[in-house]
């Protein structure tokens, strides 16, 4: 069935995937190990959390969204099996199922204008993007169901291009392009600012670093858009004279975003040298959304 066309553009994400959580303890074993508030599935009807070592350093991020009997997580495609390991281990004696259910749903991302009701399209979960307003909505369809997502909800093809091109303008990182799974920390890639972590929940897995990041005055490393003035190439270094202080992630032509210790760049401004990214001058930009400070103050111990 097809709805009419809204205009909103429609990016199916094959490098996602997803992990289902059900039974009756299911919503208790997430609220004890993830960085984000479970209890705000009442209200709105998906998450933005993370799942990170003992340490604090970022594992997995996901989605959580409800689901029938359960919560679906949308994960990274390769990750997702592992978040279902781990998670695995979390359970011990709690009443939960978990399940690596990634060959069954296709993620997508939609933007542009609203998606038509998406009533049309059975076995489909459409939800604003929990991250930032600005970005949209996602969604999970029945892998059978993927041919015809775009007509189903009223939305136009998009590529997976298209979707980074936009979430690279607003500044949003993304898990394993922007930042390594397994070495950084939630503040670093931005959770604090995009609603991937709760400060007021109680205890989660690697909490107590993340507490007492937040309480520093500064964090000094971060994922920042950049604008260059030549085309990117992901993976390169960032360089503040012959001191490496970054490296770049994702981009779109000359639009991209990269890992930085932002004190480094702000004494490299002050110095007036410039940022060069694989022989590319490059100049920094805070997202709209952004609370930090470009030029974080001096902190001792800060990251």
């Amino acid at each position: 069935m097809t709805s009419p066309s809204t205009g909103a553009r429609i990016a199916l994400l094959a490098d996602r995937g997803v992990v289902r959580v059900a039974g009756e303890d299911a919503s208790r074993l997430l609220q004890g190990v993830i960085t984000a508030d479970m209890e705000l599935l009442s209200a709105q009807p998906a998450i933005h959390a993370a799942l990170l070592t003992p340490q604090g350093k970022i594992l997995f991020d996901f989605f959580v969204l409800k689901a029938p009997g359960g919560f679906l997580l949308e994960t990274a495609a390769d990750k997702a099996a592992d978040l279902a390991k781990r998670l695995t281990m979390y359970k011990l004696r709690a009443k939960a199922d978990i399940q690596d259910r990634s060959a069954a749903y296709r993620a997508f991302a939609a933007w542009g204008s609203a998606p038509a009701n998406v009533g049309a399209a059975s076995e489909t979960h459409i939800f604003p993007d929990p991250r930032l307003g600005a970005l949209g909505w996602r969604g999970l369809t029945g892998a059978r169901l993927v041919s015809g997502i775009a007509s189903a909800i009223g939305g136009l093809d998009a590529s997976p291009e298209d979707y980074h091109a936009h979430r690279i303008a607003l500044g949003v990182p993304e898990g394993g392009k922007d930042y390594a799974f397994g070495d950084t920390f939630p503040h670093e890639a931005d959770l604090d600012q995009l609603n991937g972590v709760s400060f007021s929940k109680g205890c989660f897995v690697g909490q107590e670093v993340v507490s007492r990041m937040q309480n520093r005055a500064s964090v000094r490393k971060r994922v920042v858009p950049v604008a260059a003035e030549a085309t990117l190439t992901p993976g390169v270094e960032v360089r503040a004279c012959a001191a490496v202080i970054g490296t770049v992630g994702s981009v779109s032509g000359t639009q991209g975003l990269a890992l930085v210790r932002l004190d480094r760049a702000a004494e490299a401004a002050a110095k007036g040298d410039r940022l060069m990214a694989g022989g590319v001058a490059i100049t920094l930009r805070k997202p709209q959304w952004a609370t930090f400070d470009l030029a974080p103050a001096a902190t001792a111990g800060a990251s």
